[in-house]
């Protein structure tokens, strides 16, 4: 029979496996998570990027926050893996004080995106208002009307009309970017409101980008809470792999 010093270090070293396994399985998971934060933001700053130009400048940048936070999170993410298959205390401790500051960055970032995401509606009518009536089709924020327009194929805030009010239209009718077929629109017919309602886009662009951005903000909302409380479960399972580790270390020798 075994005896009990043998029974003990055998023990030992399952509970030590397993704690490495579930460590090391949580953070390839972050790792994951990481990687798709990552691929949000790239995506986000390629397709929000017309529609988040035309927010007012102090506005949060969320893609370029949430590539920041998953190239933070991929970096901890591999440390974590190391740690968890090295086991050694003073990198578990540093990797559980890692994921306390990504836990305390994310909570705030999941509590101002919610203020963030009503900032954006509370003010988007006004600023793209202001971009339709100060178009003239070369400065950055035209740019961003017209790939706005073209995108969602749109005309206007609320619809082609509005573009009469604007100082572009009296010299150079509605803009190009509000045709349905670009083949078949001349600067005459969009000089006449009458004819450009038969050549441009019938709806309005406003709804369009808020329902748009809503869908969007949604997805990245949820999944920064989800993030954020996730790391709870990493900080427990490397304390506790450290404190086993130290408390067992005579065992293990």
């Amino acid at each position: 029979a075994a005896s009990p010093s043998l029974m003990r270090r055998m023990e030992t070293k399952f509970v030590l496996i397993c704690l490495k396994i579930l460590l090391l399985f949580y953070s390839f998971i972050f790792w994951i998570t990481g990687v798709i934060l990552l691929v949000i933001g790239v995506w986000g700053k390629l397709t929000l990027g017309i529609y988040l130009s035309l927010i007012a400048r102090n506005s949060i940048d969320v893609p370029t926050l949430l590539i920041g936070t998953g190239t933070m999170i991929v970096s901890f993410g591999l440390f974590g893996c190391f740690a968890a298959c090295r086991g050694i205390p003073w990198m578990l401790k540093l990797y559980s004080l890692f994921l306390s500051l990504v836990f305390l960055a994310e909570l705030a970032a999941s509590i101002s995106a919610p203020l963030f995401h009503r900032e954006i509606k509370d003010s988007f009518l006004k600023i793209y208002t202001d971009g339709v009536q100060n178009y003239n089709g070369k400065d950055e924020k035209s740019k961003a009307v017209d790939q706005v327009q073209h995108s969602l194929i749109c005309c206007g805030v609320k619809n082609y009309t509005d573009w009469k009010t604007s100082p572009y239209f009296l010299d150079h009718g509605i803009p190009h970017s509000c045709c349905k077929d670009p083949s078949d629109c001349n600067p005459q017919d969009l000089h006449n409101l009458t004819i450009a309602a038969t050549k441009v886009n019938q709806r309005g662009c406003y709804n369009l980008m808020r329902s748009f951005l809503e869908r969007n903000m949604g997805v990245v909302i949820g999944l920064l809470f989800a993030a954020t409380f996730y790391q709870l479960i990493g900080i427990r399972l490397s304390c506790c792999l450290s404190r086993y580790i130290i408390a067992h270390q005579y065992e293990m020798m």
